[in-house]
């Protein structure tokens, strides 16, 4: 039997994204900016949350101003409630009602199980778990309100295997896909779809924070020989926010070149 396959896309990229709001919290920088870029390139009005670094946050908005896009900078901690409402109102006040959400802000701290801290381990999950919390809860009451909505939330490899070194990063990151399938559970019939992604070792800033040898032997043990690329793991969370994953929510999609399969 001959199989017909699609003709190629051709020309400009198809608009998927036109009219919709995204709000990405690490929007700046790694695969958040990635993202932003991409969903910009394709319609979307995209609200960039960062914490601090309002240099690359400048630059990221003026990169896709340049490139034809709509982008605003939102400075803001999601660490609590009320700092998560106030990111959520300003990317309001920019762009109207927000339509997605993707939460990609994180941070890992790695270190020997016996020097973990309770300061460490609050600071990770303040900002991995608690501001994931945070911010679906300051976007969804209008996503229910207006029947739609599309979460994407970002987990790790570390939430699905062990990691000795890194107790704190890893309990976050399985809480992360916990949460999103709960929440995709209560939200379905609200026309709201919750999904996660979970990256392997990415070039971003955080992959820099392990240890020149442990990165070696990431990319030894990973069968693709190699780590991800930011735009890898942002057409993943595209895919998810677009409606060609329409029938999907709840669920874990893992990019990891393989080394997930590995112990």
């Amino acid at each position: 039997m001959r199989l017909s396959h699609p003709a190629p896309v051709t020309g400009e990229r198809r608009m998927s994204f036109d009219g919709k709001h995204v709000l990405i919290t690490g929007g700046t920088r790694g695969i958040g900016k990635a993202l932003a870029e991409r969903l910009a390139s394709e319609g979307a009005s995209v609200s960039l949350n960062y914490l601090s670094r309002d240099e690359d946050a400048a630059a990221t908005v003026q990169a896709i101003q340049d490139a034809g896009g709509k982008a605003a900078a939102v400075k803001g901690d999601n660490s609590l409630p009320e700092s998560a409402n106030a990111v959520a109102a300003a990317a309001r006040e920019a762009f109207g009602p927000i339509d997605m959400l993707v939460c990609a802000a994180g941070i890992s701290i790695p270190g020997p199980a016996d020097e973990m801290t309770w300061e460490r381990w609050k600071t990770t999950m303040n900002i991995n778990l608690d501001g994931t919390f945070n911010m679906v809860y300051s976007v969804i009451e209008e996503m229910q309100q207006r029947q739609f909505g599309r979460i994407v939330t970002f987990s790790s490899i570390a939430g699905l295997r062990p990691r000795m070194n890194q107790i704190a990063y890893s309990a976050s990151k399985a809480g992360v896909i916990a949460m999103t399938q709960c929440m995709a559970e209560a939200w379905a019939g609200d026309g709201v779809r919750v999904n996660c992604v979970c990256p392997g070792l990415t070039e971003t800033e955080m992959a820099h924070t392990l240890s020149p040898e442990y990165h070696s032997m990431v990319v030894g043990a990973t069968p693709l020989g190699r780590i991800g690329e930011p735009a890898e793991l942002a057409s993943v969370a595209r895919f998810l926010l677009s409606e060609e994953s329409s029938f999907m929510t709840g669920q874990t999609i893992v990019a990891s070149g393989g080394r997930v399969m590995v112990p």
